[in-house]
């Protein structure tokens, strides 16, 4: 078949054409770069099945599977579920090795322990900073994965030519856009997500779906982007599902995936002759990748079975005919059987030879490029950055603030000193130290919203755990959750006419600051490694009832049974209220002008006049300690939870 064709002719008597149409002999070209190999590939999950009675279900995902990636463009092709997503991620060492079997090696070498960080692994969401531009995404992947000997000038230079060669020059400084903010088009975000794997000239690249979410010319414009990259050298390997022809067209290898068996593997322009040899005819017009999967599922009209089947009808009652097996089984037998099957198996043998081991390699730990105070730099910098951009929750939050702050100031305006005046002093600061927890419960989202993004960032070796825990705590946990405690603090306190003492107000401040700290490192404990904001929400919040029960306010604490008293040392608005009722009442009057000793009417066993007097009713301690003692406790609950939630961050599963 002629190169020069403007249409897909497919006939029998063009079987025996060596390319697709469309294909001449500039798209290839002799490449030298990283050969992958994979070998005997199986992986198997067990799943839990059953309502009343659960049962343990082990599943086979990939079956036997063996291929080669040479430099160009792989494409791994299949129906939903047949497996394209789990071999890539095997291929790329990101799956997880239990229940995986066999062997990937690159130029017949095992897979190098830092492979994920040299590799490229673009994943089908794009996972880049909506509230950073196109160059600052760039230079987040440069300053954390290129080595730190490497000058600033080198690398922006690296940047620019990436951005160059992508495309990008119009949008580099432009935000690629979150939900709030309008961005780039969605080819020049998947482009951004191909520069941020490129800044480490990675020898081998993949791409989960890349196609997935853009238009059909977008589409193309990224696969022609990819081809012109693997004709300089890369090992490029991608899934796709359902690709149009002027993109099917430029793929170099084709693996084709169902139900897990490998149903042909080899050069994409041989891929339409095989399945003719194996009686399945493409339709005139039809896209051979629609072709292809028609066939698996056994829906394509045009699946015609081989003639010599047809005419040897006698030969049926000797052997079951193909017709009468599934078709994918057909089709894994009759590679099996194939030259191609066999070339490869040769080729898969001479590149296995003396490496062949049991199992696959276990996870572990990247290598990384950068420092930890480096990395904890820029990780605080793009946290920073992040806020700035994207302005809408931080200023919601100060406005609710503000407005609350000047509604309860309003209800309890100048409170006196009598015996009112210390029920409204209790109520105040209980609702104080109660919005404190209630409003740090927001601060689940601080690693559920960016877990995908942390993910595949420490798989890829940005970064340490330890770097992007702190890095977040301080730009993004301390900042946030300092400013509402301080909003209170200047305007309840002077309007509301508290303890005339300028430590009695720092204090106060700080004693808000420690509980909104406290009650956000339980949100992170709780909602770290969690996928959903609901869940961690939900907990957040019923533990907040069940702590204002034990504050110290709806109930005596000295008067409850001892089986369940305990609960209140749980409790962190019970630490927040009884270090602000000391901080307030001690040596407070509030029977000014009477005296105690006499007036019968102020010193009846129904009155309480001092606020040492409230304190000990409430059975505070009245020494200095009694203060101290709450804050003291707030700390070690804050140390707790964050040791807890860096822990969950820690040991989350770093595989699919």
């Amino acid at each position: 078949m002629s190169s020069s064709n403007d249409h897909i002719l497919v006939t029998r008597s063009q079987r025996n054409a060596n390319s697709l149409p469309g294909m001449n002999s500039s798209d290839t070209k002799t490449l030298t770069g990283d050969v992958l190999s994979f070998h005997n590939i199986t992986y198997r999950v067990k799943m839990k099945s059953g309502f009343l009675v659960r049962k343990t279900v082990e599943k086979e995902i990939l079956s036997d599977i063996n291929g080669i990636m040479k430099p160009g463009l792989n494409a791994i092709l299949g129906p939903t579920g047949g497996g394209k997503s789990s071999l890539l991620d095997v291929l790329a060492a990101r799956k997880d090795p239990q229940g995986l079997s066999g062997d990937v090696l690159i130029n017949g070498a095992p897979q190098p322990a830092n492979f994920k960080c040299s590799s490229g692994y673009v994943v089908q969401d794009d996972i880049v900073m909506g509230t950073l531009t196109v160059r600052e995404n760039l230079q987040f992947s440069a300053a954390l994965r290129l080595p730190t000997t490497m000058r600033n000038h080198e690398k922006n230079d690296r940047i620019n030519m990436i951005i160059k060669e992508l495309g990008l020059d119009k949008v580099a400084d432009s935000k690629v856009g979150t939900q709030f903010i309008r961005g780039v088009s969605g080819g020049e975000r998947k482009r951004t997500s191909i520069g941020m794997e490129l800044i480490t000239d990675p020898s081998i690249l993949f791409l989960d779906e890349p196609t997935t979410g853009l238009d059909s010319s977008t589409a193309n414009a990224v696969l022609l982007l990819l081809k012109r990259m693997s004709k300089q050298g890369r090992t490029i390997i991608f899934s796709i599902h359902q690709p149009r022809y002027s993109i099917f067209k430029l793929f170099d290898s084709l693996t084709l995936l169902a139900s897990g068996k490998l149903v042909f593997h080899g050069p994409a322009q041989e891929a339409l002759q095989y399945f003719a040899s194996a009686g399945y005819h493409c339709e005139t017009y039809n896209n051979p990748a629609d072709f292809f999967l028609d066939v698996i599922n056994g829906d394509s009209s045009a699946v015609i079975l081989n003639r010599e089947e047809e005419e040897h009808g006698a030969n049926k009652t000797k052997e079951p005919s193909r017709r009468k097996k599934p078709i994918i089984q057909n089709l894994v037998e009759f590679y099996a059987n194939s030259s191609i099957y066999r070339e490869t198996k040769a080729e898969l043998d001479q590149l296995l030879g003396a490496q062949k081991k049991k199992g696959m390699s276990t996870f572990k730990e990247p290598v990384y490029a950068t420092s930890f105070c480096h990395q904890l730099r820029w990780i605080a910098k793009r946290s920073f950055k992040n806020l700035l951009g994207n302005p809408q929750a931080s200023i919601a939050q100060v406005i609710v603030t503000v407005i609350l702050a000047l509604a309860i100031s309003a209800i309890y305006f100048d409170l006196k000193n009598d015996p009112a005046g210390i029920q409204n002093r209790v109520g105040v600061l209980y609702f104080l130290a109660g919005d404190q927890c209630v409003t740090s419960v927001s601060s689940v989202q601080l690693f559920v919203v960016e877990k995908k993004l942390f993910m595949h960032e420490y798989i890829s070796g940005y970064y340490r755990v330890s770097s992007y825990f702190f890095g977040k705590l301080i730009s993004d946990l301390l900042p946030m959750r300092m400013l509402p405690s301080v909003i209170y603090a200047c305007i309840v306190y002077f309007m509301l006419g508290l303890k005339k003492k300028v430590e009695a107000f720092f204090i106060m401040m700080f004693t808000l600051v420690m509980v909104a700290y406290t009650s956000s490192s339980m949100a992170l404990a709780i909602a770290a490694g969690q996928s959903v904001v609901s869940v961690a929400t939900l907990l957040m919040t019923n533990s907040f009832i069940v702590m204002m029960i034990f504050s110290g306010l709806l109930v005596n604490l000295r008067t409850i049974e001892p089986w369940v008293s305990w609960l209140q040392y749980f409790s962190i608005p019970r630490y927040g209220l009884t270090a602000l009722q000391h901080n307030e009442f001690l040596g407070q009057d509030f029977c000014p002008g009477l005296n105690t000793t006499t007036n019968s009417t102020c010193v009846n066993s129904y009155t309480i006049c001092t606020g040492d007097d409230h304190l000990k009713n409430q059975g505070i301690d009245l020494s200095p300690w009694g203060l101290w003692k709450n804050h003291v406790a707030l700390a070690c609950m804050i140390i707790i939870f964050l040791t807890i939630a860096y822990l969950k961050l820690l040991f989350l599963k770093k595989y699919s």
